[in-house]
């Protein structure tokens, strides 16, 4: 690795002038990567996936030709930065950030960069007013609701301050407002000093003032840790556990329907057999991304993947119930606020149902692990609550569909297979 880094650290001096014949376009951003790079050869192996990432998008600035190319991957440089969470990376990504949108100023891609690291940093009215630009220049009004929602929730947590403060005399209110610009530990662990100090002082919890006081330390800390929803009810969806879930298989018909490209194409056919089949099911379910047009889905489940999960795609395609698999809890709550969209379920599976396998409170089965595919777990679960009249996976006997043990697991409990109809029973 420290090879590697040797490598791509002497690729952008190259291309900033300090070592060799200087390349195209140099830019205050590529000696700052090399900065960064020559940090981490000095720090030893590198371990995180997420700065991997961050060298691996570094990589392709160094490579990058043509203005636009060039442009594109040092915003992606700058996303990976943010992405990688560290203190040093997110600077990093602000840095990049500021430089993008000094060369081109009316790239709204740089100015949300820009706006999300200063967001990050705790810089929150210099993060809105980068949002706010942002704004003026998305012609797709949609696309930019998460960050219209933004721009409100800093409004929101800058109400709560100037609020408190006004409840507090001198210089105590005056360091409750600088909290909107401090870092969010620093912000949540002073406000609450406060509300501890202030609880203690005079008539305590019978003062008016500190009951306020402790309500607005409550929203502020609730805005600075979950941000805001469109909707919170996600348009009248209602959350759906185990037993909810027991009551919406039992005694139907349900079929699994496998993603490959195959199954897809044979059942989009004007009166396709297998079309038809699966169409004669109570409950069809898909997993993951949905195929284009797919005529059906009454149940969707996806797992969360990888160190960002809430940055995926949203989830608007129709469905009547919706399960996400994924650990850890803050994880799968901030990815269910994030890309979730208001009407496009009517069910949504609660955080008991987040990672059945392993949870005693469920299956509880060991050995699974993290690869463990979305539609075998689903599959899994719906076999454990033992409440469905019959359960087919179609598509399933195809190759990549299931891991050998996956496979292993369902041949040993197949009561019937067809290949004609490429559909296996499990009861």
């Amino acid at each position: 690795m420290g090879q590697t880094f040797a490598g791509l650290l002497k690729a952008v001096r190259a291309r900033t002038g300090q070592g060799g014949t200087a390349q195209p376009a140099p830019t205050a951003a590529l000696r700052l990567c090399g900065d960064y790079l020559a940090g981490l050869t000095a720090s030893g192996p590198l371990n995180d996936a997420r700065q991997t990432r961050l060298v691996a998008a570094m990589g392709s600035l160094t490579t990058a030709t043509g203005a636009d190319a060039l442009f594109d991957a040092l915003l992606r440089t700058g996303q990976r930065g943010l992405e990688a969470e560290g203190d040093t990376e997110t600077r990093l990504a602000l840095d990049i950030a500021t430089e993008a949108t000094e060369l081109r100023p009316r790239s709204k891609g740089a100015w949300r960069l820009r706006g999300a690291a200063l967001d990050a940093l705790g810089h929150r009215d210099e993060a809105a007013q980068a949002f706010e630009r942002h704004l003026e220049l998305q012609q797709n009004p949609a696309a930019a609701e998460d960050i219209a929602r933004r721009i409100t929730t800093l409004g929101e947590q800058r109400a709560c301050l100037d609020e408190a403060a006004a409840l507090l005399p001198g210089e105590d209110g005056t360091r409750l407002r600088a909290l909107h610009n401090a870092p969010a530990g620093q912000a949540r662990a002073d406000f609450a000093e406060t509300v501890r100090r202030r609880s203690t002082e005079g008539g305590g919890t019978a003062d008016p003032a500190v009951r306020r006081l402790t309500a607005l330390y409550a929203a502020h800390r609730r805005l600075l840790d979950r941000g805001r929803m469109a909707d919170p009810l996600l348009g009248g969806a209602e959350p759906l556990g185990a037993g909810a879930l027991r009551r919406l298989v039992d005694g139907r018909s349900v079929c699994l329907v496998s993603g490959a490209a195959r199954i897809a194409d044979e059942e989009r056919e004007p009166g396709s057999p297998l079309g038809k089949l699966i169409d004669g099911y109570d409950l069809v379910v898909r997993c993951d991304t949905l195929p284009a047009a797919a005529p059906r889905t009454d149940v969707h489940a996806v797992t969360l993947r990888g160190d960002t999960p809430w940055t995926g795609p949203s989830w608007d395609r129709r469905t009547g119930t919706r399960l996400v698999f994924g650990d850890s809890l803050p994880h799968w709550r901030r990815s269910l606020r994030a890309r979730l969209v208001t009407g496009a379920q009517d069910h949504i599976g609660d955080a008991s149902l987040r990672h059945p396998l392993d949870d005693p409170a469920l299956l509880g089965e060991d050995g699974w692990g993290e690869r463990t595919g979305t539609a075998f777990t689903v599959l899994r679960l719906l076999d454990f609550l033992d409440t469905a009249d019959r359960l087919d996976l179609i598509g399933f006997g195809l190759p990549g569909q299931l891991l050998p043990r996956e496979r292993d697991w369902v041949t040993a409990r197949a009561t019937h297979e067809d290949e004609t109809e490429m559909r296996t029973a499990l009861r």
